[in-house]
């Protein structure tokens, strides 16, 4: 058993530090890019104005409440979905510049290069979150449930951009292109769009309605509201992922997992040959 566990263990190990050390890359790239961080950063606190305000009056919140509370769970699954864009355009320019085969050929662990773009992006993702949880105070939006239900939902949104970072990194690692990168962003949107996030699904035609209820993000908003207090929970006879969005979103993010980690680190490997 020893002699088994310690080489997997080495690996593990040298796997982790490697990792640790492309994290600390890539958080350095955006210090040398401070337009791209701030970009990111403000983006956030952007639309939490631009939906809340322009918006806002225009729209009728499920059973009462403030709409800028009811908004607040759709923005911040909106950032976390934002991650799946980030890190596709990061591995595409690093692969199209020539960058990934130069990690290749140094002695590291081949899944640390993977494991470097997801973690960094979970760190900046928690920046964002921070920067749009002070925008939503501001803004008249707080948590209903107490400290437990709030960290339940803010480690909810972490796990599932964790799992859709790996989804961008298998895209980027495809595409390898920059530029095509950059023209496949605004494919994302309508995910974020064809959901719950802005506004209700109720008054879609039927068929609209059950890709937006079957939709992940809307799973994830419909989690943040339960576990935030906010307006907006489902009522009546509505789809599985919204009757049990918390178990949706750990189901979603296992799946991604599964899938898109052996997909990732395999495609970044056979990318050397």
């Amino acid at each position: 058993m020893t002699a088994f566990t310690s080489p997997m263990s080495r690996r593990l190990r040298w796997t982790f530090t490697d990792g640790l050390t492309l994290v600390g890359r890539e958080l350095g790239r955006l210090r040398q890019n401070p337009g791209e961080l701030i970009a990111a950063l403000i983006f956030p606190a952007i639309m939490v104005v631009l939906f809340g305000y322009v918006f806002g009056s225009a729209i009728q919140v499920p059973g009462g409440g403030n709409y800028r509370e009811y908004l607040m769970p759709g923005l911040f699954s909106m950032v976390t979905f934002s991650s799946v864009m980030g890190v596709m355009v990061r591995v595409a320019t690093d692969a199209s510049r020539g960058v990934m085969d130069r990690f290749r050929s140094m002695p590291m662990a081949r899944s640390a290069v993977p494991f470097g773009q997801t973690g960094a992006d979970s760190l900046t993702g928690l920046l964002s979150l921070a920067i749009m949880v002070g925008a939503g105070l501001l803004v008249g939006w707080q948590p209903h449930r107490g400290l437990i239900p709030t960290a339940e939902a803010f480690l909810l949104l972490m796990v599932l951009r964790y799992a859709l970072s790996w989804a961008g990194v298998y895209v980027g690692l495809v595409v390898k292109n920059d530029q095509v990168a950059d023209q496949l962003v605004p494919l994302f949107f309508p995910v974020t769009m064809l959901s719950n996030s802005y506004v209700p699904t109720g008054g879609m035609p039927g068929w609209l309605r059950f890709l937006a209820d079957w939709n992940p993000v809307s799973a994830l908003t419909a989690a943040s509201r339960e576990l935030f207090g906010n307006p907006g929970a489902p009522s009546g006879h509505v789809a599985w992922p919204l009757a049990h969005p918390v178990a949706a979103v750990l189901l979603w993010s296992a799946a991604l997992l599964v899938v898109f980690v052996p997909l990732s680190v395999r495609t970044y490997t056979r990318r050397g040959r």
